[in-house]
């Protein structure tokens, strides 16, 4: 697929991060855009920031409200995006929507580790069962799963255990990488793309703690606290050491450090993920961090999760604890 425009692309998570910049870049490009998120304040920001630099005539920008953990609510989705865009068919499915949460097999929530695991991977599933009959009924189309670096390497560091995300994300791989074959024989004009970012500049620190709370204001309340002291504790510090204020704090820092410091903005991963599609790349590794982990982890994995490997991977991609 060499160009979007007049094609009718589904993007989960486009109210913030990646998936509010695919959005953008696709509708510039004339291409009919449904999004899902669970914040339709997110989802009003992204169709602004389209309306602000001029929507074709006739293009449809549609925003649906939906967990894509939810089967119910993915169906819904799908069904609302057929009808507000008087289609049968889809081009471009982009599973973007995830979340960060429950690290720890040991100290964190059954409640929040799946809830991680079942957006992460379970909605990368939903999504592309619910959608699989629109993007048959097309001339062309294309599946883009969104990954991670996390998706070759189970860790952000010794420092903190990272178990529900990279599980997800090795799933999303997997089954990225096995649909390559079953869609040749039994669906030849889709193709799919893994897409394996490595450290993003968005907001993702902070959407993931009101994702995983459901509160969506931006002050914090107790279970978001407690949440995070959970995470300090899976990190092997004294959280009751710190007050609430102190956490707070601290969590406003990282999220700032997260989007500020990252070696890639969310606008330029859109761009490198589209470029991908076009030249139809099944394996899009996004920043150069993702480039390097990925050479690493095939060089020496058998040392791949000790604290050397780590210190080196710091230093040659300017990563630093606690991003």
């Amino acid at each position: 697929m060499k160009e979007f425009s007049g094609r009718i692309a589904v993007v989960t998570g486009g109210g913030s991060g990646m998936g509010r910049e695919l959005v953008r870049l696709l509708v510039a490009e004339g291409c009919h855009v449904a999004m899902c998120d669970v914040s339709m304040h997110g989802m009003a920001e992204t169709r602004r920031q389209c309306a602000a630099t001029g929507l074709p005539q006739g293009l449809r920008v549609t925003s649906h409200l939906a967990d894509v953990s939810n089967e119910a609510d993915v169906m819904r989705f799908r069904d609302e995006a057929a009808k507000q865009h008087a289609t049968d068919r889809i081009h471009l499915l982009f599973n973007n929507a995830g979340i960060g949460g429950g690290g720890s097999m040991v100290v964190n929530s059954r409640d929040e580790w799946e809830r991680t695991f079942n957006i992460c991977w379970g909605g990368v599933y939903l999504a592309t069962r619910a959608f699989l009959p629109l993007l048959q009924a097309a001339d062309e189309a294309h599946i883009v799963n969104t990954s991670s670096m996390n998706g070759f390497w189970a860790s952000i560091g010794p420092g903190a255990p990272h178990t529900a995300y990279s599980a997800a994300k090795f799933a999303v791989k997997g089954f990225s990488e096995a649909l390559m074959t079953d869609l040749r024989l039994n669906a030849p004009h889709i193709k799919v793309s893994v897409v394996m970012p490595g450290h993003i500049g968005t907001g993702f620190r902070t959407n993931s703690l009101k994702v995983q709370t459901g509160n969506d204001s931006d002050e914090l309340d107790a279970r978001q606290i407690a949440q995070a002291r959970a995470r300090l504790t899976s990190m092997g510090k004294d959280a009751s050491a710190l007050s609430d204020d102190e956490i707070r704090s601290m969590l406003a820092e990282r999220a700032r450090r997260f989007l500020q410091d990252a070696p890639t903005s969310a606008a330029e991963a859109a761009a490198i993920i589209l470029d991908g599609v076009k030249a139809d790349r099944w394996r899009i590794l996004v920043g150069s961090d993702a480039h390097l982990m990925d050479r690493m982890v095939r060089d020496d994995p058998e040392h791949a999760y000790e604290e050397q490997f780590f210190t080196r991977f710091a230093a040659a991609a300017g990563w630093h604890p606690g991003r």
